[in-house]
């Protein structure tokens, strides 16, 4: 296992093995079947490693689904981004499967270097291209991250890059515009929400990939699907298809989870439970590929 781990260090340079246990791992306050977590960036200032790392700890489970985008490869290619609360989010998840808990990978189109590895461990975690998770009353979910629903990211991968960045300059620009909102004691705004509802064409992006995703898991005869990659978190029946979106630790903060009665769930991770220095609001961000 140590040298499947080192394996993937060579990637993330800078990623230590977990030397000791983490005494909050384990605790049954909160502990769910399963939770399903997707679009992390870790390796972006915008990835939000602080909030998710204290969801992690409240809320152990017996299974863990790592939904695509979990490294953003392609930000990390253009500028090397890794603080420490980066590196404590993979020394947890790999202390989570250390200590019993079954984690999936479905790597998605920004850690797509990680989809060469389908079929093999990395420190106990388990790479997969796509799975299906059943869930305790038998009901079948589709488990994939969606960018081959993405008419962009096949046709045009070129505009995905340009749409990215401009993503990414978004989020930079939200975030100076809120600290000068709170100094002056005015309440978060986001900018790409504002945007999102604006712009009618990414209205129609993310309608389309919904019903595109949610036909072929009817196609292939699951009872659902759980994706992520558009970032905005939504659980509805489409077509007698139930269409689960766990949205993203960049803005909206968002995970899937699995009761053990088998009642699946979206939770918000309030910015009220960060530590102060992590705290952060919840707006709905723009899709990240929609340019």
């Amino acid at each position: 296992m140590r040298t499947t781990f080192d394996a993937l260090g060579s990637l993330v340079p800078g990623l230590q093995w977990p030397a000791s246990d983490d005494p909050e791992e384990g605790s049954e306050r909160a502990r769910y079947r399963t939770i399903f977590i997707s679009d992390l960036h870790l390796g972006t200032p915008g990835c939000q490693a602080g909030a998710l790392l204290a969801f992690l700890k409240a809320h152990p489970s017996d299974c863990l689904y790592l939904v695509g985008d979990i490294v953003d490869g392609w930000q990390l290619r253009k500028r090397w981004y890794w603080p420490q609360s980066h590196n404590d989010v993979v020394q947890k998840l790999l202390r989570r499967a250390r200590k019993g808990c079954r984690v999936v990978f479905v790597p998605g189109n920004h850690d797509e270097f990680a989809r060469q590895f389908a079929g093999h461990h990395f420190g106990g975690i388990e790479v997969v291209s796509e799975t299906v998770h059943v869930t305790a009353t038998g009901q079948r979910l589709w488990v994939i991250h969606g960018d081959a629903f993405d008419g962009v990211i096949q046709c045009a991968k070129w505009l995905a890059h340009v749409g990215d960045t401009l993503y990414e300059f978004t989020l930079s620009l939200n975030r100076h515009l809120n600290v000068l909102r709170a100094r002056l004691g005015l309440p978060y705004w986001s900018l790409s929400a504002y945007l999102k509802q604006k712009v009618k064409k990414a209205l129609n992006y993310v309608t389309d990939f919904e019903r595109a995703v949610a036909h072929e898991a009817r196609r292939r005869g699951h009872q659902g699907v759980v994706c992520g990659h558009i970032h905005r978190a939504e659980m509805r029946e489409i077509d007698g298809v139930l269409y689960c979106n766990d949205g993203d630790w960049v803005e909206s903060r968002t995970a899937l989870v699995e009761h053990f009665d088998g009642r699946l769930e979206l939770v918000h991770w309030d910015a009220l439970q960060d530590p102060p220095a992590a705290a952060q609001p919840l707006p709905q961000p723009l899709p990240m590929e929609t340019a």
